[in-house]
């Protein structure tokens, strides 16, 4: 039979709350329909428990806070010291049971605190659920829905916490990315097909002279009518086809001779407008390309380095997330996106696939049709390092991609030649001393750039102080002239004064 509760730690949006146990049920009997009841009932269960303390969060940030430290298992400072203020310490012949709901935290309470032992059973649970459901009513100080406000508050607070990334570690865009040009690739062949057979019946003979989709769609645009080609047009027409003049001339004379039916005005205008719509698909594709690039060489580096841009990308939008590969073992990342063949092969009791994604690397298109199964399985290896670089590093940098990349070459060689490979470790040495001297660099780049930034702060300051010199002494003598002036008139009006006294005694005077 398990220990009596002593008391029970209520972890609430709003703070701690520490009751004391006064009635505990009976461990056969807690499941019976009598004993639920009485836990709904308010009446009853005062009787239970009763309420020693509770200490409300000072605001949403304090409460998130503690929010994060109990889902990781820790004890925070705060419950710290309302655990040591409100449990009354024990010995270490008789501790001090304490119920809590997250079982996780009860090693770290147990740690903390030696004389308290934290038990998370069914009994807790049900003492727990009876206190959330009366919470209103047994934590003093509270208003109806006050508990239900801070629910809402913390739990969007907590979400929000956890979904937020590293703006610089986000592989949500990639894995978006790489989808988009997947689905760009199909639609811009549909619509190139589109526009070459739509304009075939006007100018047949450009589609075996220009196959390139995206020049063909760009010459749909300038041609126009095919009547309108002449020689005057040889100039533009060469500049379109890369500074081919002997093609832009076929393309002039098989014009004059084309077999194409006339189409009409309104049916030109929605091929142009069909063909712009290709051009400017084309265009973002390009542009596309580019940004994943870009991504791929802050988000994974080492993987980029290795493997390639795109083909890293798939790797990551397969297992969902860059976390996600780096947990995967070499075997799985061998087969990602060969899952249908391998389940089949299991099936089957056939032969298992040797690569999935990866096939499309350039290192197994290089191998021989007897060594391409090894290499795989060595690049694979060499990936599940990079991605596990990638995701656990902090600086992102391409140093360690590299030196898996010589290992990848070094493969293939031992392959043909029989040239020993370099072990992993003085791969890793070697990797580690060329950031070692990327780090020195980067320091001594960052010195500079802080003199630079000092010797900027002097001089503005200087700049500041010269300035404030100069507006008071401007300040000073306005303020002087002012005096001066002011004392000026002071005399005149003395003065004046003086001659208004003096005027009637001449007058009287001369009378």
């Amino acid at each position: 039979m398990s220990a009596p509760i002593d008391y029970l730690l209520f972890e609430e949006a709003t703070g701690y709350a520490v009751f004391k146990v006064k009635l505990q049920q009976d461990n056969i009997g807690a499941k019976l329909k009598e004993v639920q009841s009485q836990i709904s009932d308010l009446g009853n269960f005062s009787k239970m428990v009763e309420l020693v303390s509770f200490a409300p969060f000072k605001g949403a940030a304090q409460a998130l806070e503690n929010a994060n430290e109990i889902s990781e298992g820790l004890v925070s400072d705060y419950l710290k010291s309302v655990l040591e203020l409100n449990i009354p310490k024990g010995s270490a012949k008789k501790q001090i049971v304490l119920g809590i709901s997250d079982k996780n935290l009860g090693p770290s309470i147990k740690e903390t605190f030696g004389y308290i032992d934290a038990v998370s059973n069914e009994l807790v649970q049900d003492l727990l659920r009876g206190i959330r459901q009366h919470g209103d009513k047994l934590l003093k100080g509270l208003q109806e829905g006050d508990i239900e406000r801070a629910q809402l508050g913390l739990g969007h607070a907590y979400s929000r916490a956890k979904v937020k990334f590293s703006v610089q570690k986000n592989d949500n865009h990639i894995i978006q990315a790489i989808a988009l040009l997947d689905q760009l690739d199909k639609d811009i062949n549909t619509f190139s097909m589109r526009v070459k057979e739509w304009y075939g019946w006007h100018f047949p003979e450009l589609a075996k002279l220009v196959p390139d989709n995206y020049t063909f769609a760009k010459l749909v645009l300038f041609i126009k009518d095919k009547a309108s080609l002449n020689d005057e047009s040889l100039h533009e027409l060469t500049a379109l086809l890369n500074n081919d003049s002997g093609l832009a001339q076929t393309v002039i004379d098989n014009a004059r001779i084309s077999m194409g039916q006339d189409i009409s005005e309104q049916d030109f205008d929605n091929l142009l407008v069909f063909a712009k719509r290709v051009v400017s698909l084309t265009d973002y594709r390009k542009s596309l390309y580019n940004y994943l690039e870009d991504k791929m060489h802050t988000v994974a580096p080492n993987l980029s380095e290795l493997i390639g841009e795109v083909i890293g990308a798939r790797l990551i939008s397969h297992a969902g997330s860059l976390t996600n590969l780096s947990k995967q073992a070499a075997s799985t990342v061998q087969i990602l996106g060969a899952e249908k063949a391998l389940f089949r092969a299991l099936k089957t009791k056939g032969n298992t696939p040797k690569y999935g994604l990866i096939y499309h690397s350039s290192f197994i298109g290089r191998a021989s049709s007897k060594n391409k199964g090894r290499i795989s399985r060595y690049l694979a290896n060499k990936c599940s390092i990079a991605s596990r670089i990638d995701n656990y590093s902090d600086a992102p940098t391409n140093v360690f991609g590299q030196i898996l990349k010589k290992q990848v070459e070094q493969r293939l060689n031992f392959y043909d030649t029989g040239a020993p490979t370099m072990k992993n470790s003085d791969a890793i040495s070697e990797a580690l001393a060329l950031y070692n001297d990327l780090d020195v660099e980067m320091g001594d780049a960052s010195d500079d750039e802080k003199e630079e930034d000092e010797k900027k702060e002097k001089k503005e300051k200087k700049e500041k102080k010269e300035k404030k010199e100069k507006k008071e002494k401007k300040e000073k003598k306005e303020k002087k002239e002012k005096k001066e002036k002011k004392e000026k008139k002071e005399k005149k009006e003395k003065k004046r004064k003086s001659d208004d006294d003096e005027s009637p005694k001449k007058k009287k005077k001369s009378k």
